[in-house]
């Protein structure tokens, strides 16, 4: 495999957040990167391993505040890549899952602007992983449905096709908690079924509180939920009371990367 990284656009998953599930592809295109365009979601951990003399360019829209318009992200990709620089475009998670990765793939594509795409290790799968939580285990869930939490209020999504699945990822899902626990109980899911809200999941601070569906809402809002946060819904969710157990290994761990 050629070590020389040509002038182009790549489209980079940063993974959930610890830097130890960066990909190798990703750390190579970061150590040589010109420009790195960055979501409001990649950690700065994973920020420091690139190249020091980048130019830094924050896209993240928050809560807080809009952020850039995904025309004008696309615009600035097109016109970077035009320029002969090496770009990163630095995504959470995966670039073609909730990332809106395709959309800026498309508008290089259509400029005639090189570009790549480097996968990226999901949120959906590493953060109940971190949790000790299978998404799949014999006996208890063989189907995985994933769906973003904005979705909570949409009248279109049919709740109750996604209850013929075993478990239900939602990525994102914040402050809809209440309302996703809600929405999928009465779509027919019993409301004693258990639920995980994974906070701040694979990094220092990672938080998992457990419930019932029909207790979740309540219980999110006495505790507060910090976002990012994930929910996992499905009976493979009582694992983690045993599999978790491993997180607090991490000091360990720790030793091991800086021993």
């Amino acid at each position: 495999m050629s070590t020389s990284l040509p002038p182009r656009v790549s489209l980079v998953g940063a993974g959930p957040g610890d830097p130890e599930l960066l990909t190798l592809g990703a750390l190579r295109r970061l150590e040589r990167a010109e420009v790195v365009v960055h979501d409001a979601l990649v950690s700065a951990e994973v920020l420091a391993l690139g190249n020091p003399a980048a130019r830094r360019i924050d896209a993240g829209k928050r809560a807080a505040r809009n952020g850039p318009s995904q025309e004008w992200i696309n615009a600035l990709l097109v016109s970077e890549g035009r320029a002969g620089r090496r770009v990163v475009r630095l995504k959470g998670g995966d670039p073609f899952l909730f990332g809106r990765g395709g959309e800026e793939a498309l508008a290089l594509s259509r400029a005639g602007v090189a570009w790549e795409i480097v996968p990226g290790v999901t949120s959906a799968l590493a953060v109940p992983a971190y949790a000790g939580i299978p998404l799949t285990h014999r006996g208890l869930g063989s189907t995985v449905a994933i769906v973003p939490g904005h979705l909570a209020g949409d009248a279109s999504l049919d709740w109750a096709a996604l209850n013929a699945l075993d478990t239900v990822v939602v990525m994102m899902a914040g402050s809809q908690v209440a309302a996703i626990g809600a929405a999928l109980v009465a779509g027919g899911r019993p409301a004693s079924c258990p639920v995980a809200v994974i906070q701040q999941g694979t990094l220092e601070g990672q938080r998992v509180l457990t419930s019932t569906l029909g207790e979740v809402g309540r219980r999110a809002e006495r505790e507060g939920v910090a976002t990012p946060a994930l929910l996992v819904v499905g009976e493979v969710v009582q694992l983690g009371a045993e599999l978790g157990r491993w997180w607090t290994g991490r000091e360990d761990l720790a030793d091991a990367r800086t021993g």
